[in-house]
């Protein structure tokens, strides 16, 4: 295995995410070919958009099935990111005006909610630099300094885990966001490390050489 994979559903912007790894010294390849995420070492699911034609896209492309054989099953490290973090919860309320929630990856216990802070002067969405109080210690934040914990966020949805024990890291925007999820050989924030300057690269690095 070599390589990393960043997966393409179609509607991810996938630039900024190659750029950074390619920057921390490693050869990305875009793909949603199966034989292509089987050979790399690592896999990144971007995100930007809608969560439920994220998941439409998924599916069509038996990107769903891929990942779960190779994530999932065979234990492949794996970071999503933003909406790509989103995608492994059960269910989201984005654009659910009907009532019918959209459905998820599944992969953790947990539901995507509308940001709704409880001081109206801040906007949304969620724009800008923040602050990430660590829960817990992980090797995706090894050698980053809690002072140095700043990092970009954009979104209107942000998930809420039923397992306090997924959670490695909040931030604070008028209310608990869940920034920074990691199970098994799974990680994920609601961030934008690509995005996030030092801190950010340090942390896709240390995803990068992450062997779980």
């Amino acid at each position: 295995m070599s390589g990393v994979a960043i997966v393409d559903y179609g509607i991810n912007n996938v630039r900024s995410v190659r750029n950074a790894v390619e920057y921390c010294g490693f050869d990305p390849v875009v793909t949603h070919d199966a034989g292509a995420i089987a050979d790399a070492s690592h896999v990144i699911l971007p995100g930007v958009g809608a969560f439920g034609d994220a998941m439409s896209n998924m599916r069509a492309r038996g990107i769903d099935e891929i990942l779960e054989l190779h994530v999932r099953e065979k234990g492949k490290p794996f970071l999503a990111v933003c909406l790509g973090m989103q995608l492994l919860a059960k269910t989201s309320e984005e654009h659910a005006d009907d009532g019918v929630l959209h459905r998820g990856l599944g992969w953790f216990d947990a539901d995507v909610l509308r940001l709704m802070p409880n001081d109206q002067a801040l906007k949304i969405p969620h724009m800008g630099w923040n602050m990430v109080a660590k829960e817990r210690n992980h090797p995706i934040l090894d050698h980053i300094r809690e002072s140095n914990l700043a990092f970009y966020f954009v979104h209107s949805f942000a998930m809420r885990c039923n397992a306090p024990e997924d959670v490695v890291g909040y931030a604070q925007y008028g209310q608990q966001v869940t920034a920074i999820i990691a199970r098994d050989n799974i990680a994920a924030t609601q961030f934008h490390p690509e995005k996030s300057q030092d801190s950010g690269i340090e942390l896709m690095s240390n995803f990068l050489r992450w062997n779980p």
